[in-house]
Protein backbone atom coordinates (compact mmCIF):
# COMPACT_ATOMS: atom_id res chain seq x y z
CA UNK A 1 0.00 0.00 0.00
CA UNK A 2 1.40 3.52 -0.75
CA UNK A 3 0.50 6.93 1.05
CA UNK A 4 1.89 9.74 0.35
CA UNK A 5 2.58 12.25 2.87
CA UNK A 6 2.58 16.60 2.50
CA UNK A 7 3.03 18.73 5.17
CA UNK A 8 2.93 22.41 4.52
CA UNK A 9 6.18 24.21 6.70
CA UNK A 10 4.40 24.68 9.89
CA UNK A 11 3.19 21.50 9.92
CA UNK A 12 6.46 19.60 9.13
CA UNK A 13 6.90 18.70 12.88
CA UNK A 14 3.62 17.88 13.08
CA UNK A 15 3.89 15.01 10.44
CA UNK A 16 7.24 13.72 12.19
CA UNK A 17 5.70 13.68 14.82
CA UNK A 18 2.51 11.78 13.68
CA UNK A 19 4.68 9.09 11.77
CA UNK A 20 7.09 8.54 14.86
CA UNK A 21 3.27 8.12 16.84
CA UNK A 22 2.66 5.43 13.85
CA UNK A 23 5.72 3.79 13.44
CA UNK A 24 4.29 0.53 14.03
CA UNK A 25 1.29 0.44 12.28
CA UNK A 26 3.36 1.51 9.36
CA UNK A 27 6.47 -1.23 9.48
CA UNK A 28 3.80 -4.17 10.30
CA UNK A 29 1.93 -3.04 7.34
CA UNK A 30 4.41 -2.90 4.93
CA UNK A 31 3.64 0.96 4.56
CA UNK A 32 5.47 2.39 1.18
CA UNK A 33 5.71 6.47 1.79
CA UNK A 34 5.78 8.42 -0.95
CA UNK A 35 6.57 12.55 -0.41
CA UNK A 36 6.94 15.63 -1.73
CA UNK A 37 10.72 16.84 -1.62
CA UNK A 38 10.73 19.13 1.74
CA UNK A 39 8.41 16.82 3.70
CA UNK A 40 10.48 13.59 2.81
CA UNK A 41 13.74 15.29 3.42
CA UNK A 42 12.46 15.72 7.28
CA UNK A 43 10.57 12.78 7.13
CA UNK A 44 13.78 10.81 6.09
CA UNK A 45 15.95 12.34 9.37
CA UNK A 46 13.29 11.05 11.27
CA UNK A 47 14.63 7.13 9.96
CA UNK A 48 11.93 6.72 7.75
CA UNK A 49 11.65 5.45 4.09
CA UNK A 50 10.43 7.42 1.56
CA UNK A 51 10.38 7.88 -2.06
CA UNK A 52 10.36 12.07 -2.82
CA UNK A 53 9.35 13.93 -5.47
CA UNK A 54 9.18 17.83 -6.41
CA UNK A 55 8.96 20.26 -3.41
CA UNK A 56 5.16 21.20 -3.32
CA UNK A 57 5.62 24.60 -5.10
CA UNK A 58 7.71 23.29 -7.49
CA UNK A 59 5.24 20.43 -8.94
CA UNK A 60 5.24 17.78 -5.68
CA UNK A 61 1.79 18.38 -5.12
CA UNK A 62 0.95 17.77 -8.90
CA UNK A 63 2.81 14.78 -9.05
CA UNK A 64 1.27 12.79 -6.08
CA UNK A 65 -1.78 14.25 -7.67
CA UNK A 66 -0.94 11.95 -10.74
CA UNK A 67 0.14 9.06 -8.65
CA UNK A 68 -3.78 9.17 -7.62
CA UNK A 69 -5.19 9.38 -10.90
CA UNK A 70 -3.03 6.50 -12.04
CA UNK A 71 -4.10 4.62 -9.09
CA UNK A 72 -0.91 4.18 -7.64
CA UNK A 73 -1.27 5.87 -4.57
CA UNK A 74 -3.72 4.19 -1.83
CA UNK A 75 -4.45 6.96 0.53
CA UNK A 76 -2.61 10.77 1.34
CA UNK A 77 -2.10 12.26 4.52
CA UNK A 78 -1.24 16.16 3.78
CA UNK A 79 -0.81 18.21 7.00
CA UNK A 80 -2.26 21.55 5.59
CA UNK A 81 -1.99 25.07 6.98
CA UNK A 82 -5.13 26.67 6.76
CA UNK A 83 -4.19 29.87 8.38
CA UNK A 84 -1.44 30.49 5.46
CA UNK A 85 -1.73 31.00 2.04
CA UNK A 86 0.21 29.39 -0.78
CA UNK A 87 1.86 30.00 -4.35
CA UNK A 88 0.93 26.58 -5.08
CA UNK A 89 -2.74 26.53 -3.88
CA UNK A 90 -4.40 25.59 -7.37
CA UNK A 91 -1.93 22.27 -7.22
CA UNK A 92 -3.04 21.30 -3.29
CA UNK A 93 -6.85 21.86 -4.80
CA UNK A 94 -6.47 19.38 -7.97
CA UNK A 95 -4.74 17.37 -4.91
CA UNK A 96 -8.01 17.34 -2.81
CA UNK A 97 -10.26 17.05 -6.10
CA UNK A 98 -8.88 13.67 -7.36
CA UNK A 99 -8.80 12.32 -4.06
CA UNK A 100 -12.93 12.67 -4.33
CA UNK A 101 -12.56 11.52 -7.73
CA UNK A 102 -11.18 8.77 -7.35
CA UNK A 103 -12.24 7.91 -3.98
CA UNK A 104 -8.71 8.07 -2.27
CA UNK A 105 -8.90 8.59 1.52
CA UNK A 106 -7.48 12.10 2.34
CA UNK A 107 -6.74 13.33 5.91
CA UNK A 108 -5.77 16.74 6.61
CA UNK A 109 -5.31 16.76 10.04
CA UNK A 110 -3.82 14.17 12.41
CA UNK A 111 -6.95 13.43 14.26
CA UNK A 112 -8.34 12.20 10.63
CA UNK A 113 -5.13 10.64 9.74
CA UNK A 114 -4.66 8.55 12.36
CA UNK A 115 -8.55 7.09 12.21
CA UNK A 116 -7.62 6.13 8.74
CA UNK A 117 -4.58 4.04 9.79
CA UNK A 118 -6.92 2.34 12.67
CA UNK A 119 -7.88 0.52 10.39
CA UNK A 120 -4.63 -1.26 9.96
CA UNK A 121 -4.04 -2.32 13.37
Amino acid sequence: MEIAIIAHDGKKAEMVQFLNEQKDILHKNEIELVSTGTTGAKVEKAGFIVTKFLSGPLGGDAQIAARVAEGKCNMVIFFRDPLEKHPHEPDIFMLMRLCDVHNVPLATNPATAELLLQNFK
